[in-house]
């Protein structure tokens, strides 16, 4: 049964998509070698793209991969000699579709494992945050330097120093008990929280938006409040990313075309996910122990309350972002409280504050931030000086949608 090439490569993408962490989590637990697992997950796609054309695509992917890499793995073991690679093979010879078993805190998910073996509190945050990214969302090197700001061969030693770190230490291969999940939370609140702002906003490509990336991260993120039921910072992600993402459909138009926040059709935001977010923050507010997750999600939530851009609470969301920033000291944050201060006392006050964050350098490389300054400078009819930093943001920017709307912007102040 043949197969069209073109058909073959959506359906590896598809499934890449959608099961590479599945199978790189299932072979981790089988074999306990994280490079091992990767590569032979890497060889089971690669082997899909040469067999499917002929075979056809089979029923269950996943299922076909899991079992190509596995497969794959037992070739590679049974080269090795020793006892603990005769031990790895009897664990992959157990097979892939045997449930995974229960850890002390009665969780059988694998990727949720995997989350909490890459978050260990002997890696660093960024770690933490790089290593389940490529190990459990398939991202590139490449991509998760971008959404780190540093050189993609910087992120490559952090990456194998990190696996290296888990080998040496003897880090377990699951999700803590109880009492040591509050040490490991932040970390995969990190993890869930960037998986879904490269699914958001990606960080590179010819799309904005890799709508199964944000939904894996919304899934997890189910998946930690049931874990941590008390954890009010789990509620506020999920709000915050629900309130995020109920504005997925609306952030490009009909072309592809990148629309902001403030031109959207609001009649295509999702209500249901408008409402299911909001009701989780005000159950997370209610603890009394806010944090950055469940700020960032009220300031999403007054831009979801409003009915039209003109409605919108600004004063309310420079006063959060204050708040934000006392809590995160992050640039990220100074340049949306920058935008939100714009908007609340004019744009003047907003450049006054872009421009210490470019005088600091902690945001170099960052297309934002000359693109809010141009933007800023564009309200004020400075067009001439708007066209050269949108310009300079057409230089930095990472995907297809993002430049097609920085050029629009700089032939309209050129024009």
């Amino acid at each position: 049964m043949q197969t069209a090439p073109a058909d073959v490569e959506t359906a590896v993408a598809d499934a890449f998509r959608q099961d590479w962490g599945k199978v790189v989590a299932t072979l981790i637990r089988l074999t306990g070698d994280w490079d091992l697992a990767e590569e032979c997950t890497q060889d089971a796609f690669a082997t899909a793209l040469a067999r499917w054309p002929r075979d056809g695509v089979p029923d269950r992917p996943g299922a076909w991969l899991t079992t190509t890499a596995r497969n794959r793995a037992l070739d590679r073991l049974r080269r090795g000699k020793t006892e603990a690679v005769k031990l790895q093979e009897a664990a992959v010879l157990s097979g892939p579709d045997e449930p995974a078993p229960r850890d002390d805190s009665g969780v059988a998910d694998d990727r949720l494992r995997l989350m909490f073996t890459c978050c260990h509190p002997a890696l660093t945050l960024e770690a933490r945050v790089a290593l389940t990214l490529r190990t459990l969302a398939g991202l590139t090197t490449a991509e998760i330097g971008r959404a780190f700001l540093v050189p993609e061969a910087t992120m490559a030693k952090r990456l194998t120093r990190a696996k290296h770190k888990i080998r040496d230490a003897g880090i377990p291969y699951r999700v803590p008990p109880a009492h040591l999940l509050p040490e490991r939370t932040p970390g995969v609140l990190a993890v869930v929280y960037l998986l879904f702002n490269e699914g958001y906003s990606a960080s590179a490509g010819d799309d904005l938006l890799r709508a199964d990336l944000s939904a894996e991260a919304i899934r997890l993120g189910r998946l930690l409040i049931q874990l941590m039921p008390d954890e009010p910072e789990a509620a506020g992600l999920v709000a915050l990313m629900l309130l995020q993402d109920a504005r997925s459909a609306a952030r490009v138009d009909d072309a592809g075309e990148l629309v902001r926040l403030e031109d959207q059709d609001r009649s295509r935001w999702d209500k249901a996910k408008i409402s299911e977010g909001i009701r989780l923050l005000e159950a997370a507010l209610r603890r009394q122990r806010a944090g950055p997750y469940q700020v960032q999600a009220a300031i999403a939530a007054c831009h979801a309350e409003a009915a039209k851009a003109s409605d919108t609470d600004w004063p309310q969301i420079a006063l959060l972002y204050g708040e934000l920033a006392r809590m995160a000291q992050s640039a990220v944050v100074e340049l949306n409280r920058a935008v939100a201060v714009a908007m609340a006392d004019g744009p003047e006050a907003g450049l006054e504050l872009v421009r210490a964050l470019e005088a600091s350098g902690e945001l170099d490389g960052y297309y934002l931030l000359p693109a809010t300054r141009a933007d800023l400078l564009r309200r004020l009819d400075r067009r001439d000086e708007a066209a050269a930093a949108y310009q300079e943001a057409l230089t930095l920017a990472g995907t297809e949608p993002e430049r097609r709307y920085l050029e629009r912007r700089v032939a309209e102040m050129s024009g």
